[in-house]
């Protein structure tokens, strides 16, 4: 199967999914949901924790895919019994990622062509548990910066992903009953977070 193929099937399934009710507005994750980039953001944290003396393992990026990075560093800082300032961690961590690798950022096709496909027909939205400056570089390498109708990133709401918080804010902003949102998310920590809000979600990484 080539990859235009698979891009081409697994839009068609995530196409379904998302007409099964009448939504008003799709609300997509950006690192692992727009951006193929998880592989960049962990090798940034690696190396953010390598500046203070940790050997990180940064599978714990996939189990908290989503939380906010300043919240990621508290929890590194309990299970390697450190104490960085977290804010610190965040801002090493954001300009390695930006020095080094948001230019390289490639979209996920499907889920990209799937938000084009939408433009006009449904409210857009990004709510990320990343920091602003570094979502809308990544937005705007893979060429939606331009399509997006509100953006919720960490900080802008008290409490981030798994909480309902920041979803519910970009319902509001848009003026959508969370009943009526889609969410799109590939961590366990946005999905709890979709459900807390009272709101659909779909799962981009376990469409094949």
């Amino acid at each position: 199967m080539t990859k235009e193929t698979l891009t081409n099937d697994k839009l068609e399934k995530l196409t379904q999914l998302s007409h099964q009710k009448d939504y008003k507005a799709f609300l997509y994750d950006c690192d692992g949901t727009l951006a193929d980039n998880m592989h960049a953001h962990k090798a940034a944290y690696g190396t953010a924790a390598t500046g203070y003396g940790i050997k990180l393992d940064t599978s714990i990026i996939d189990e908290l895919a989503g939380w906010p990075t300043v919240l990621i560093a508290e929890e590194i800082n309990r299970r390697y019994q450190t104490d960085i300032p977290p804010h610190e961690f965040a801002a090493a961590k954001s300009a390695i990622f930006l020095d080094r690798y948001v230019s390289e950022t490639q979209p996920i096709d499907f889920v990209v062509q799937h938000l084009r496909n939408h433009l006009g027909r449904v409210f857009i939205g990004v709510v990320s548990g990343g920091s602003r400056r570094t979502v809308m570089r990544t937005l705007t390498v893979i060429g939606l910066i331009d399509d997006i109708e509100v953006l919720v990133c960490a900080g802008d709401t008290e409490r981030g992903k798994p909480y309902p918080d920041p979803f519910l804010s970009a319902a509001q902003q848009l003026g959508v009953a969370p009943q009526d949102c889609l969410v799109f998310e590939d961590g366990n920590p946005g999905v709890q977070a979709a459900i807390a809000a009272g709101m659909d979600w779909v799962r981009i990484d376990q469409i094949d």
